[in-house]
């Protein structure tokens, strides 16, 4: 269809354009006009022609005009754009094609356009409804929704709490993706004892990350299990360190866990010794063999032959550790069953203090053997067993895999080392 000129500016009364009224030019393909002819006729539409308002090819001329069903003049059908969503994402398609179609009968009734969009969107709907089908002759759907579940309750190992027991799929070592809480009276794979959060910032590395839970998870260990005597000797201690992909979407945490040594050997019964399943005499008696224990830890990894100034100077804080571990001891007011036992064993700690103190002191690597050799004597844990007894604490001395000979009475220690049990027993 041509469009019509936008009017032009109103002619003034009289106005006759270039040529009188009734002349006209008589260029090569003009019509004769006859001497004394009249006038040619007016167009009766107006000023502005067959095109104008009222002209027989104006929209709105005596004939009327209506834009063909689907053309450039008519609104979007919004059925038209539902039956397209629908069948975009598939989880209605049933209603897709409803609408797709409803919208094709309305599109050829109506000047609204949008037949392209109902026919892909009943097309779309066709397949998707093809395709629900196929799934549930299949059982994809129950697959699907149950993936839906458990992605939808998120990463179990990120809601782990302290003192909760889980069951891991993937095991203690290695990627864990998934943990399964259960009760600790059940036999579980690991027990969460401890949760470090790290501070914000850029992702440290697995490196990192490995060397903080490992400083952190082991100095939290005694906090929770106090009563290391009540550790089983095949447990051990794991951590879950954050992803590369879960320090993006946010985790800062580092779970600490007891497990057992065996990845095919499970945990049963909780290991929490501390506050909340200790009596206030226990918690103190605990809380003073900590203090000789953290120092016990230090002891330097090199023989006294190669390093007799550090030595003695561990020595050194061998002599204080134990002065406070026997001033707690004697500080504390112990129930009458106990108060004896715990009041000789802060004796035998007093005599252990004044000869470590003279190993920090001694006067050459012969002299430091001497009284090191005495010294590991005093704090022999099997000293300890009538106190703990009488506190109803455990009684077997827990055992290393790494240190399994026997302690030799005759021989003593030899103040070059070996493995430590908790409250100072060596073993050689």
């Amino acid at each position: 269809m041509s469009i019509p000129p936008p009017p032009g500016p109103r002619q003034p009364e009289g106005f006759q354009g270039p040529h009188p009224q009734g002349q006209h030019p008589q260029g090569p393909f003009a019509a004769p006009q006859p001497q004394g002819a009249p006038p040619p006729p007016q167009f009766p539409y107006g000023p502005q022609g067959p095109h104008g308002p009222h002209g027989p090819y104006s929209p709105y001329g005596p004939y009327g005009f209506q834009p063909p069903a689907g053309s450039a003049g008519g609104a979007v059908n919004g059925v038209a754009i539902a039956a397209l969503v629908c069948g975009l994402l598939c989880f209605l398609p049933a209603v897709g094609l409803v609408l797709g179609l409803i919208a094709l009968w309305q599109i050829r009734r109506r000047p609204e356009r949008g037949r392209g969009m109902a026919i892909a969107g009943s097309v779309l709907s066709s397949v998707g409804l093809a395709l629900w089908v196929l799934s549930l002759s299949t059982g994809a759907v129950a697959d699907f929704w149950e993936g839906f579940k458990e992605g939808a309750r998120g990463n179990t190992i990120l809601v782990l709490e302290k003192g909760d027991c889980f069951d891991s799929p993937d095991g203690l070592v290695g990627w864990a993706i998934e943990a399964d809480q259960v009760p600790c009276s059940q036999e579980h794979d690991g027990e969460v004892f401890a949760l470090v959060t790290l501070p914000e910032g850029a992702f440290p590395g697995d490196d990192s990350l490995v060397d903080t839970a490992d400083d952190r998870c082991y100095a939290l260990r005694d906090t929770y299990a106090m009563d290391a005597w009540a550790l089983p000797s095949d447990v051990d201690v794991y951590y879950l360190t954050p992803s590369r992909e879960g320090w993006d979407y946010g985790d800062r945490t580092i779970t600490c866990v007891f497990g057992n040594r065996d990845a095919d050997a499970t945990l049963t019964g909780s290991l929490r010794r501390d506050e909340t399943t200790l009596d206030a005499d226990q918690v103190a008696y605990l809380k003073a063999t900590h203090v000789l224990n953290a120092v016990l830890d230090q002891i330097p990894l090199a023989e006294a032959e190669e390093d007799l100034p550090g030595h003695q100077k561990w020595a050194g804080r061998m002599s204080e550790a134990l002065a406070e571990q026997s001033g707690m001891l004697r500080d504390h007011p112990w129930p009458a069953g106990a108060e004896e036992p715990v009041t000789k064993l802060a004796g035998e700690l007093e005599r252990a203090e004044a000869v470590w103190a003279k190993a920090a002191e001694a006067d050459g690597l012969d002299a430091f053997y001497e009284h090191s050799a005495q010294g590991w004597e005093l704090i022999d844990s099997r000293k300890t067993v009538a106190a703990r007894k009488a506190l109803d604490l455990a009684t077997t001395q827990p055992t290393f895999e790494e240190y399994d000979e026997e302690y030799d009475e005759d021989e003593g220690g030899t103040g070059g080392g070996g493995g430590r049990t908790d409250e100072g027993s060596i073993e050689v």
